[in-house]
């Protein structure tokens, strides 16, 4: 084993950050013995010098200035938890990997929109650039795509992309409650910011999902080619035709190629119960990859918080100190594809519909005719329960079709006086 450490400037000291800290502490024996050498701290960043964290910290340098921790002497290799796509992130994310220094990042957002520029950076200066822990927290799902299936074709990615969603739906189906009142106890448990909109609205998944079609399909970061809608108007109502239907409501991020294009789309879905997905509950993530030789793999556990991200951090930390690393995006940025994105409204699935109208006859002749004649095929139908208004809910599933012919017909149908307020329409998972 050599004596020589591997020296870490850390940016960031949230729970994340004191959590690195204290897992290198405390496995420092062993972490050394699989790196081959030490793993230690040697420098430090964070906006308040003052703030008790519950870690000793005296034993460290520190910088007001985040991107100074690139310029030490002292330091081989940088981690970033800092977060946000610009600003000091991406300043220190470049200073780091100019300087030819290992970049070490949880940093979704930052790689969902520089990521193709950074990944060329580190290769150009031979420089390690890894980031475990910005997907799915401590599941090694970033090692198993890039490394693990480096033999396959990869036929689809999808999975429970956020933790925070996953805890609002899976207790909404378990406590029958609404959606604005189980938001409000996960901010209270901490399972959602003060601020929700990049969980809730389905942000922070497509962020994720675009790395991993990156690393799955050997394409080119597209963080814009992301069709998006979050869990804001999914019901309990949702959730309970969902379950007499036998599925339950998940908000997944699915990316396979379609036509020549990428399809990539974060969406809530109806999850049949058999599916493995659709027990994954609470906070925890889940992965599925489809691989033309391995089959089905699946990746699941927690997928965020403090021990689970610092330890997909501390396995990129051992990575770099092994000299164990390769291109970003398991081939050179160069070679990346760059493939369009896919049409959503040409994508052929199955839908899950709900309709609230005016409790008046007539009202279903009206639906069914908008449907037939856009050659949309009603599979089933359920009428039962009724709006806090007095309107009645009308809920159905189509066969397999174009997604454009059904965003048609619920156009048209939103328009009929007798509808009295917008439908609402999800993908029923087909894989």
């Amino acid at each position: 084993m050599s004596d020589k450490p591997l020296r870490v400037g850390l940016a960031g000291l949230g729970t994340v950050g004191a959590g690195l800290v204290k897992l290198l502490a405390e496995n420092a024996e062993l972490v050394s013995r699989r790196a081959n050498r030490p793993v230690v701290i040697t420098a430090v960043s964070a906006r308040d010098r003052t703030r008790d964290r519950g870690i000793d910290l005296s034993g460290f340098g520190w910088e007001d200035n985040a991107v100074d921790l690139a310029a030490r002497d002292d330091v081989d290799t940088v981690v970033e938890l800092i977060g946000g796509a610009d600003g000091p992130a991406l300043a220190l994310a470049k200073a780091t990997l100019s300087a030819g220094k290992g970049f070490v990042t949880a940093n979704k957002a930052m790689l969902a929109h520089h990521g193709m520029e950074l990944a060329a950076l580190a290769e150009a200066r031979n420089a390690p650039l890894k980031f475990e822990a910005a997907v799915a927290g401590g599941i090694p799902v970033i090692k198993g795509m890039r490394d693990g299936l480096s033999g396959n074709r990869v036929q689809a990615v999808y999975g429970i992309l956020n933790g925070t969603c996953n805890f609002i739906l899976s207790a909404m189906e378990r406590e029958g409650k609404p959606f604005d009142e189980v938001l409000k106890e996960a901010q209270a448990l901490g399972y959602a910011e003060a601020d929700p909109t990049f969980d809730i609205d389905g942000i922070d998944a497509a962020h994720k999902l675009s790395i991993l079609s990156s690393l799955a399909f050997g394409t080119k970061i597209n963080f814009a080619g992301v069709s998006t809608c979050g869990i804001r108007n999914v019901a309990s109502a949702d959730i309970d035709y969902a379950r007499v239907l036998g599925y339950r409501i998940r908000l997944i991020g699915m990316a396979h190629q379609e036509d020549g294009g990428l399809f990539q789309r974060v969406h809530p879905c109806l999850v049949p119960v058999s599916h493995p997905l659709a027990n994954v509950t609470d906070s925890l993530n889940a992965v599925v990859a489809e691989g033309n030789y391995v089959g089905r793999l699946l990746f699941q556990g927690r997928g965020a918080g403090e021990g689970p991200t610092a330890s997909a951090v501390a396995a990129d930390l051992v990575d770099v100190a092994r000299g164990e690393f390769g291109p970003a995006f398991s081939m050179p940025a160069a070679r990346l594809a760059d493939v369009p994105a896919a049409d959503p409204a040409s994508h052929v699935g199955r839908y899950y519909i709900r309709l609230t109208v005016a409790d008046r006859p007539g009202v279903l002749a009206e639906l069914t005719a908008i449907l037939r004649d856009l050659s949309v095929s009603v599979e089933s139908l359920i009428q039962r329960g009724s709006a806090p208004d007095g309107s009645v809910y009308f809920v159905l599933t189509t066969h397999e079709g174009p997604q454009q012919a059904v965003t048609e017909a619920l156009a048209r149908i939103a328009a009929l006086d007798s509808v009295t307020s917008a439908p609402v329409m999800m993908h029923i998972l087909d894989f």
